[in-house]
């Protein structure tokens, strides 16, 4: 029987470089002790300034019983970023590529049997030319931060190294209320020195432990052969996987046998549904519409990075059910494991991605690191009745228009159908790809990113937007797969703005945008961005270093900022009520506005004591104005009635002559919230005139990337807009043209800036 043997406990740890680490005999008592999860990066990696991206060097002793002589052993590696070199008593047993799927290396040769075993391994997050992520709005935080096991198994096993899969997949042929007809396709793996004969055996038991069938094949595999093996089950009136209503799961128990000697054996959940997507409808779980209410999810918290245990998972999974979300986006890369069993337990409809996300490579145009990461993560969940979406690109426009991208984005959805027919595959398109842009038309179904109300346009343009796209393209699925904008629970307005950071403007913008989501049916889901802030250390906004706070709950999952109960009121039935701007204290108002998220049927205020007035029927959002103040403390109260059952809330405002100048964000002198890289230039008295631009001079349709590879027009674009290159943002952006930035910051890049850069870019020829 395999034995799984944890070994997080116990480490050493140098943050540097040390290439004689790798040799059984290196000398690492001066090494940092530590335990897995493990990150160097938990606190430089959100401080807004560069981080540490180089190698690292890792050590373990462990000891392999003598009697285990004569089995496989393999070492487990559950997440290690992004690459990844592993030595056993010196002996290199091979390299893993990428940062977010489970993989291992058969150890066997390399272990000494009833002594002392070195591990060394060395991980290295620096971004390199053949890994993905190449650049993204997050940290990429290096580190063993996820389990790392040692596995023993018999000579015949199921197979171990099949892209870190379990090597059994249970496929849903054909599901219905009526019966569920299931294909078990094993690997085996015979490492014997002969032929063997076997017998795999698979129990599928009910939730509650009872066999409701069962299926069996007699198998001769060879010696050294690898083999497919299939059999066959039927479940009949199957209780049906169905979301957060039931989340049903059976588990399959398999084995293989050798005469009265089990030698392998698995146990995996799984749950039998059936969906689609409607065009015009939206989304159906076992023939019944379902509103994907989503949130998209970083993995990453405060002081802690990456390397995180079960305990913030399951935190984190209690946040998203009390939202009353129904579907997560798990951006923008493979999750944990454990992760991924919550939501299968829990009832959570996933999207489930790979970070082939913003740019492509520069010099490697096949995509095999993004392909390779693609089958992980298909081959590694396959049996998660949760996922119901691959992702296969997040963005990936960003980096310009290059046929080579597009022919990897189509050979990504090839792969895809191809390894899991039974699922849909998806797409996030950045806001610029055009409606009748091929990228609509090569997954099943497709999701954007648009930010309207925060980076460009009003949130009512959400509406024109989706009926126009809808109207084009009636017969693509679409969904929206990021909006929302950033909130800093330290700041506050009466009269909130775009770009003001404050939480009151972060609340209204998805008021907003949630009514006009509510009327388009035609949506099959939407996802909030994000669910908590995380680490982004290229930026630098609205006075906070090193992390994006569009979170509807805070880094550290302390504080549930307004949007929080805003969509909890809409979607959830847990009944509450929540008074708005709480933290919002100190008020120099006479007379103020109170607002309650609830989603009870009648709200009453009191003020000080006193009712103030009832409201009834407010679709979840009670607005009552000119609430009076009183100098100094007063205490506001609100009760919510729903069937009979009372619900309250309680605030404290104080009413002062002077405003809190802790409540704005840092503002530069243009008297933008956004904090600029540099001084705007006076460019008052240019007149703005026609310019005749040719392909081979620069100009503002070349890429920020382009421009600065020419010394003559990077000094041109420093005249305009200072050493925006030595800014940590600029990552974000140099794959893009001028052109396509400009949408986002008509206030920077306006027609006279605009003019100007052109009228000196286009007098430079390109080389």
């Amino acid at each position: 029987m395999r034995k799984i043997i944890n070994i997080n406990n116990g480490w050493k740890f140098l943050r540097q470089d040390e290439i004689e680490a790798m040799n059984k005999n290196y000398n690492d008592e001066s090494w940092e002790s530590i335990n897995l999860p493990h990150t160097w990066n938990a606190i430089d990696g959100v401080n807004g300034d560069d981080f540490y991206k180089g190698v690292c060097w890792y050590r373990k002793e462990f000891i392999i019983a003598t009697l285990e002589k004569g089995k496989k052993v393999f070492i487990e590696f559950e997440g290690s970023n992004s690459i990844t070199d592993v030595y056993v008593n010196g002996k290199h047993l091979g390299q893993h590529r990428g940062g977010y799927s489970t993989f291992r290396f058969d150890i066997t040769e390399a272990v000494e049997y009833g002594s002392k075993n070195i591990l060394a391994v060395k991980v290295d997050n620096t971004v390199v030319d053949y890994v993905y992520p190449q650049m993204a709005d997050f940290t990429f935080f290096g580190g063993i931060y996820r389990d790392v096991n040692i596995i023993i198994t018999n000579n015949v096993h199921f197979d171990l190294m099949d892209y870190g899969s379990k090597g059994v997949y249970i496929i849903q042929k054909e599901v219905s209320k009526e019966k569920a007809s299931l294909i078990i396709k094993t690997r085996l793996v015979n490492q014997n020195g002969e032929d063997k004969k076997v017998r795999l055996w698979t129990d599928i038991c009910d939730a509650e432990g009872s066999s409701v069938t069962y299926a069996a094949k007699e198998v001769i595999i060879s010696a050294g052969e690898t083999k497919e093996v299939e059999l066959l089950a039927l479940i009949e009136s199957p209780t049906l996987w169905n979301g957060r209503k039931n989340p049903y799961l059976y588990e399959a128990k398999i084995s293989v046998t050798s005469f009265n000697d089990r030698l392998d054996e698995l146990s995996i959940p799984f749950g039998v549904r059936y969906f689609r997507v409607d065009a015009e409808k939206g989304f159906f779980l076992n023939g019944e519409h379902l509103p994907l209410h989503g949130v998209s999810r970083h993995q990453d918290r405060k002081d802690m990075g990456w390397a995180i245990g079960h305990a913030e998972q399951l935190q984190d999974m209690e946040l998203i059910k009390e939202i009353g979300a129904t579907s997560i986006r798990l951006a923008h890369y493979q999750h944990d494991q454990f992760f991924y069993d919550l939501c299968d337990r829990e009832g959570m409809i996933v999207w489930a991605e790979i970070p082939f996300i913003s740019v492509m490579m520069k010099s490697e145009f096949e995509g095999i690191n993004a392909k390779q990461q693609m089958i992980e993560l298909i081959r590694q969940n396959y049996n998660h009745p949760s996922i119901m979406f691959w992702g296969i690109q997040n963005e990936i426009q960003i980096g310009g228009e290059r046929p080579e991208v597009r022919k990897v984005v189509k050979e990504l959805n090839e792969i895809t159908k191809k390894e899991d027919p039974t699922r849909l595959s998806t797409m996030a398109n950045v806001f610029f790809v055009d409606e009748t842009d091929e990228y609509n038309f090569i997954t099943d179904v497709v999701g954007y990113n648009l930010y309207f109300g925060w980076y460009r346009g009003k949130a009512e343009d959400f509406s024109d937007w989706l009926d126009n796209y809808h109207k084009a393209n009636s017969d693509v699925s679409l969904c929206i797969s990021e909006y929302g904008a950033e909130g800093i629970v330290e700041y506050h307005s009466s009269t909130p703005k775009v770009k003001d950071y404050t939480e009151e403007y972060q609340a209204l913008l998805h008021e907003k945008v949630w009514k006009i989501f509510e009327g388009k049916s035609f949506l099959w889901a939407t996802y909030v961005w994000n669910m908590f802030d995380f680490g982004a250390n290229i930026r630098n906004e609205g006075g906070v270093k090193g992390r994006n706070n569009k979170g509807l709950v805070t880094y550290d999952r302390k504080i549930k900022k307004d949007a929080f109960y805003m969509y909890k009121a809409h979607w959830s039935d847990e009944k509450f009520v929540h008074i708005t701007s709480k933290r919002f204290i100190d008020r120099t108002e006479d007379k103020i506005q109170v607002k309650v998220y609830s989603n009870c049927s009648e709200v009453t205020l009191y003020i000080n004591g006193k009712e103030l007035k009832s409201k009834a029927n407010c679709h979840k959002i009670f607005v009552f104005e000119n609430v009076m103040l009183q100098d100094g403390i007063n205490i506001v109260k609100a009760v919510g009635i729903s069937n009979g059952d009372v619900y309250e809330d309680l605030a404290v405002f104080n009413k002062v002559a002077e405003k809190n100048a802790s409540y704005e964000a840092p503002v530069n002198d243009k008297g933008r919230s956004a904090e600029n890289w540099f001084k705007m230039p006076d460019l008052s008295d240019v007149v703005v005139e026609d310019i005749d631009i040719t392909g081979d001079v620069y100009s503002t349709r070349c890429t920020f990337e382009e421009i600065m590879k020419n010394e003559e027009a990077k000094k041109v674009l420093r005249k305009y807009l200072g050493k925006m290159d030595e800014h940590p943002s600029f990552a974000m952006i140099r794959w893009m043209s001028i052109d396509r930035i400009s949408t986002l910051a008509k206030d920077v890049y306006n027609e006279k800036m605009m003019y100007m850069l052109n009228k000196e870019l286009t007098k430079i020829k390109k080389n």
